[in-house]
């Protein structure tokens, strides 16, 4: 592990950073269209994730300038203890050493993800896709010139240009000390680091995201969440794909048929259980698998359910622990909801897509966890340390 940099020194790397972007947008854009040239799938989602536009640049330099404005996230004590026999016992927070991401298009990625582990202290290995190559060598590239403007190695970030064959040998036997990984993408793509990986895995990037519509919801209120939280961008993690309704709410059938025919404006695909599929617009789902995919589509399930209990039930049974929302006037129901269902954020009466680390003041984020051990949720600046102990004495002996 090398010697910590100074919070000047990062920052100011940062910061050159954010101007290399801000005069190279051409390049960059040129560089990304060579992608999108030489992309033959139809996943929207993937498309969507791969495109660069000019809000996506304007985007990952506001990322920087929120880093570069966080406190340093290193060095923050956590405990604080004198021992009886004059010891005094510190645990501070202290950088992983070297985290690896592997993810899908997304060259915002190369630079939200590797300015976070920067900033806190770790060296990152960045493996993203084929598909987003000319992208994010052109990032990196700034990537280094920002670290040799400050006399710093370029090995702080590297980025691995490695086949699926050759990712699974470095997996399984990395030519370095690898303190934790972190696979964004895809369920095939966690999956295959998770078998081979030979060293901590947080997996992120799993959606699944429910809506629970009780019976004292606002009903043009859960419209208006329930669209915006399935169309509002259809490849992220924090989109809906579930809807379940109370059997209970007064005029539920002007009600389904109200947002069944909102989703059809916006172009979802709706499908429903049995008595959701007598609604126009409406159509039967091949199985009860279903309610187990991420879409990353114009698609979304309805469903009926008749208590609080059962749809706390069904979500943590189906869900992916990432995101799921009540919606009610009654705040009861909404307390007794957010504290029984398994999942990384859950919200009353709000969309489901604010699961984010820049819109939870995180300066953006590394990657969105749905595990539990070491953070949950948005993974920004803050929690991508460990922590050490620090213990000073004057020559004592146990």
């Amino acid at each position: 592990m090398s010697i910590l940099l100074s919070i000047e020194q990062r920052n100011e790397v940062l910061r050159s950073m954010a101007v290399l972007i801000d005069r190279g947008r051409q390049a960059l854009l040129e560089a990304n269209q060579q992608d999108i040239a030489g992309y033959t799938g139809k996943d929207q989602a993937m498309y969507d994730r791969l495109l660069v536009d000019s809000p996506k640049i304007d985007g990952m330099i506001t990322s920087l300038e929120q880093l570069i404005a966080s406190p340093d996230p290193l060095g923050r004590e956590l405990y604080h203890f004198h021992h009886e026999n004059g010891l005094e016992i510190r645990n501070k927070t202290a950088p992983f050493g070297t985290v690896m991401i592997i993810y899908e298009s997304r060259p915002d990625v190369t630079v939200e993800a590797a300015g976070i582990a920067f900033k806190s202290g770790n060296h990152i290995l960045l493996k993203g896709g084929k598909e987003s190559l000319h992208s994010n060598q052109k990032i990196v590239s700034w990537w280094h010139q920002a670290l040799a403007l400050q006399g710093l190695t370029t090995n702080w970030i590297d980025y691995l240009q490695f086949t699926r064959e050759a990712t699974q040998a470095f997996l399984q036997q990395p030519d370095r000390k690898i303190d934790l990984i972190v696979p964004r993408g895809g369920e095939k793509l966690i999956d295959f680091v998770k078998q081979h990986a030979t060293c901590p895995v947080i997996v992120s990037g799993r959606g699944n995201n429910f809506v629970y519509v009780a019976p004292e919801a606002d009903m043009s209120m859960a419209v208006k969440v329930i669209v915006n939280s399935k169309t509002d961008k259809i490849s992220a993690c924090n989109a809906v794909d579930k809807v379940l309704i109370d059997k209970n709410i007064p005029d539920r059938a002007c009600f389904i048929k109200a947002l069944v025919e909102s989703l059809g404006r916006s172009k979802v695909r709706v499908l429903g259980d049995a008595k959701m599929a007598l609604f126009d617009q409406v159509s039967p789902y091949p199985s009860e698998d279903v309610w187990y995919e991420e879409f990353l589509d114009y698609k979304i399930v309805l469903g009926s359910i008749d208590t609080v209990e059962k749809a706390v039930e069904k979500i943590n049974h189906y869900g992916g622990g990432h995101s799921a929302t009540i919606i009610t006037e009654n705040a009861e129901s909404a307390a007794q909801f957010m504290q029984s269902v398994d999942a990384a954020a859950v919200y009353h009466n709000a969309a489901t897509r604010f699961t984010d680390g820049g819109q939870f003041g995180l300066g953006g984020e590394l990657a969105i966890s749905t595990d539990k051990l070491h953070h949950r949720g948005p993974m920004g600046l803050q929690h991508l340390v460990t922590n050490k102990w620090y213990i000073y004495g004057d020559g004592q002996v146990r």
